[in-house]
């Protein structure tokens, strides 16, 4: 009787566990006592079904009435399956496998593509072997002939786990930190733009209090607006909604900021087909955005752009079909020249083969050095949606092979609106992960670079895309950054007021004598950011009405690593007495022939005396205080007298100039203050400062 009792209960769960794994449909035979609840669950689940069939799915309207029915009745294999559709439609797309697997145990032939399915949610997980065996079983399925597009897609998604496998087994070594709650929210943030110094961002939210509290029918998230956030001693303040006129009633996104924060790029859909738009900032007020000319918006969509650091460029995404080959949902990098004539971007050019690829970019990004370009695509190398990559412009106008950024900052999932500060160390992105404020959340990624090139422990640590571990919270050892440039920034001021002053500021490269980018001061608070990439010996000249010009310059060698130099420049009126020193006229050593280099200085001078004809000045030549007086002297005036005859070849008059040498009877920095200087570099820095060419104004 007792093992007639055992027998009972196993046949009973058996049977039990039979009935488990049966297919459940949601009929009154299968719920005889639940009569009312079915009704309004069969009405739910119609309902969903026209969410889940409209022509631009509302997943997140459908997923919640499944998920309604699936509370009813969890063993249904439809049900099951459409809730995994929409989670892979939403940022839960984490949690879509299970639903997959338990409807393929309830139902083998539930969808066509229910092996594809399990695939992606093993691919999300990174169980490389599991997805590329289910993805295998699916092609299977596939006719040749009739289904080639699915299969080249199937192909891509094998290869895209066999490149996971291949960069998870080398992760970067990179600290990746949510940007804490004074920035992100519960609700959707991305697109995050920045200054080149990082001090100050702007990204796209979709949080309660946007512009005119609207909210998707198909996502039900609040329509998109622009928030920002500025760093004071060393934290995020509190995100702002920039308000009026950036943002409006309908959805309003970032896209791009120039280095000196002065103009942002913002996508709007008024048309249906997505444009970009300019901003222009005064001060702390934005101007109404303006649509860019047609040659960079085209009757298809851009959603994505950034600036060159001279800001003569313009790298954007555009669907435009490339004629006779491609398809207008591709995109593509191009980029686009800015015509100081025409005041239009025009000449636009598509980013070559070994960039742009038969799949999707975007997320472009122009790091101020200048010529290296970040941007995310679903082709090359990438272990799943997009990823970030880089490529870097040569001397001879080509670019690099892009470069993988590597896991984790790359995962399966899309991996986009990547960012780098000017420092070539800390990075930005947006990522949903499963321990941010619960939804994407804007990440900070901070690049290490350690001496010993292995991994121990702790760095494995580190580089675990799933582990949030602050940058203070070990200590590693930085590197010296990886970034060759200087980024010049501070304030233009009147010399006796203080008041700002709006300027013109040009930037020469004093080895080909050729301005190469113009850029403004705000005329509100006076404030300017220029990046100076390494390499190259740079003339800086400030201008204003009415007042003298003010030079300076700035020999950035790429073996100085990144610098940061705040400089406040002032500006002297046009009055008699004011002095400028003119930085960029050279001399070579001990000799008074005017370099090439000085050209575009001394022509300044030209056009500043043919607009006030009745002005008379004095050309002063200064040196350091090594070497004879009486040398320093006559090499002093002789150099001055240079200048003189130069001014006078370009048709000034004579009469109105003088010269006079003071060898280093006027030095900017004593000997006794030099003497106190530990470094040598300083020193020669402080010898240099002395050596100086100066203008006097003697008469207007």
């Amino acid at each position: 009787m007792k093992n007639l009792y055992i027998l009972a209960i196993l046949l009973y769960s058996f049977s039990f566990s039979l009935f488990a794994q049966e297919n459940i449909e949601f009929t009154k035979k299968n719920f005889p006592n639940k009569k009312k609840e079915l009704k309004q669950i069969n009405n739910d689940i119609a309902q969903a079904n026209s969410y889940f069939e409209m022509y631009v799915p509302a997943y997140i309207l459908a997923l919640d009435l499944y998920e309604k029915a699936h509370n009813f009745n969890p063993n249904n294999a439809e049900i099951n399956y459409k809730i995994g559709v929409c989670l892979l439609n939403t940022t839960r797309k984490f949690d879509a496998l299970p639903y997959f697997e338990k409807a393929k145990k309830l139902k083998r032939d539930v969808a066509p593509d229910i092996d594809y399915n399990i695939g992606r949610g093993y691919h999300l997980s990174q169980e490389w072997d599991k997805a590329i065996a289910q993805y295998q079983d699916y092609r299977k399925t596939l006719n040749p002939k009739s289904d080639i597009k699915v299969i080249k897609d199937v192909d891509k998604k094998i290869q895209e786990c066999i490149s996971g496998k291949k960069l998870v087994q080398n992760p970067k070594k990179v600290w990746i930190d949510n940007m804490g709650a004074e920035v992100n929210s519960k609700h959707p943030d991305y697109g995050m733009i920045l200054t080149a110094d990082a001090s100050e961002i702007f990204f796209t939210s979709r949080r309660p209090n946007t512009t005119g509290m609207r909210i998707s029918e198909f996502d039900q998230y609040y329509f998109e607006d622009v928030y920002t956030s500025t760093k004071l001693n060393g934290k995020w303040t509190t995100a702002m909604n920039v308000g009026n006129p950036i943002n409006t009633n309908g959805h309003d996104a970032t896209v791009a900021l120039s280095p000196d924060g002065s103009k942002m790029i913002i996508y709007l859909d008024n048309d249906g087909d997505g444009n970009l738009y300019e901003s222009v900032r005064t001060g702390n007020d934005w101007s109404k955005p303006k649509a860019f000319n047609k040659e960079v918006n085209s009757k298809y969509h851009e959603a994505s752009a950034w600036y060159s650091p001279d800001g003569n460029q313009l790298y954007f995404i555009s669907e435009r079909p490339l004629g006779s080959r491609g398809d207008p949902k591709d995109r593509d990098i191009y980029v686009a020249t800015w015509d100081e004539n025409k005041e239009a971007w025009l000449n636009v050019q598509r980013l070559p083969d070994n960039v742009n690829t038969e799949y999707d970019e975007d997320g472009v990004f122009m790091h101020p050095d200048g010529k290296t370009l970040y941007f995310s695509s679903k082709g090359h190398n990438s272990m799943g949606g997009y990823d970030v990559f880089k490529t870097v412009k040569q001397e001879d106008g080509s670019w690099s092979n892009p470069e993988n950024m590597g896991y984790p900052i790359n995962t399966p999932d899309d991996d986009i609106f990547f960012t780098m500060a000017a420092n070539g160390r800390d990075a930005y992105m947006t990522s949903y992960r499963k321990e941010g404020m619960g939804d994407k959340d804007l990440y900070k990624i901070t690049i290490l670079e350690m001496k010993d090139p292995v991994l121990n422990g702790e760095e494995m640590l580190l580089a675990n895309a799933t582990t949030n571990v602050k940058a203070g919270d070990i200590d590693v050892l930085f590197p010296e950054s990886g970034s060759k440039l200087m980024i010049l920034r501070g304030t233009v001021r009147d010399a006796k007021t203080n008041e700002p002053v709006g300027s013109s500021i040009e930037l020469i490269d004093n080895n080909l004598n050729k301005t190469i980018s113009k850029f403004n001061s705000d005329k509100e608070n006076g404030r300017y950011l220029v990046s100076l990439p390494g390499g190259k010996d740079y003339g800086l000249a400030v201008k204003a009405n009415g007042y003298l010009f003010h030079s300076e310059n700035f020999n950035v060698k790429e073996t100085d690593g990144y610098q940061e130099v705040e400089l406040d420049i002032f500006l002297h009126k046009l009055d008699v007495g004011s002095t400028i020193a003119l930085r960029n006229v050279f001399f070579d050593l001990n000799k008074y022939t005017l370099r090439d280099a000085s050209v575009n200085e001394l022509d300044r001078v030209v056009e500043i005396m043919k607009e006030y004809p009745k002005m008379e000045i004095e050309l002063s030549g200064h040196t350091d205080s090594r070497g004879s007086a009486s040398y320093n002297k006559n090499l002093s005036e002789n150099r001055a007298k240079a200048v003189v005859d130069y001014l006078v070849e370009r048709g000034i008059d004579r009469s109105r100039l003088t010269f006079a040498g003071y060898g280093f009877e006027k030095t900017i920095i004593s000997d006794q203050e030099i003497a106190k200087m530990k470094r040598e570099s300083d020193k020669e820095a402080a010898h240099q400062a002395n050596r100086r060419t100066e203008l006097k104004i003697l008469k207007m």
